[in-house]
């Protein structure tokens, strides 16, 4: 089993995650934030891996410490699960409807952290969660677990939608990217770091 299992300690946040690359979907989040809660769950269902997240963060000031800080966690988690990396596939790619919304999200566990993150939102929250904090999410993640990421929204209308179409499609990119196939880094230069 690749597991990683971060705790993360500051003067804003405490965050405890466990992720594990070959689960089956199951989801136990807790942020404070229910919206990003759902996103979550959404994403570990459908990358087929198993997720715990425990985070108290400063939720009296706002939201953006929480989810940045999730994920870094989630990203070293994310780092520290993959091992030595042999025989990943190492790349994922999916492209998902959700109802009027198309999103499409491709990953590159190279360990060159970059993001590119074209989504944009009409409205300013979505329950609880600041829009503008779901690209500070997925930059975090990227950056801590140094993966290539690219977002795109291809069209949609209702926001709500637009997120749950972003989250479930990194998802299923992580998915790809993660599974086995084979014994060796993925890479002509023998690493990937």
């Amino acid at each position: 089993m690749r597991n990683g299992i971060v705790d993360r300690s500051t003067k804003e946040t405490e965050i405890h995650v466990e992720w594990n690359l070959d689960g089956e979907g199951n989801a136990d989040i807790s942020t404070g934030i229910g919206f990003f809660d759902h996103m979550l769950e959404l994403m570990t269902f459908h990358s087929s891996t198993d997720l715990t997240v425990r985070a108290n963060g400063d939720l009296d000031v706002d939201d953006h410490h929480t989810v940045e800080d999730t994920g870094i966690a989630m990203g070293t988690a994310f780092k520290e699960a993959l091992g030595d990396r042999n025989g990943i596939n190492r790349y994922g790619f999916f492209v998902l409807p959700m109802d009027e919304c198309l999103a499409e999200t491709a990953i590159d566990i190279s360990g060159r952290p970059y993001l590119v993150f074209n989504c944009p939102f009409t409205r300013d929250q979505i329950g609880m969660l600041s829009s503008e904090m779901i690209e500070e999410f997925f930059r975090a993640f990227a950056v801590a677990s140094g993966v290539t990421l690219h977002v795109n929204l291809r069209y949609g209308q209702n926001d709500h939608h637009k997120a749950e179409a972003v989250f479930k499609s990194f998802g299923r990119s992580v998915m790809q990217a993660v599974q086995v196939n084979g014994d060796r880094v993925p890479s002509t230069k023998g690493m990937l770091e």
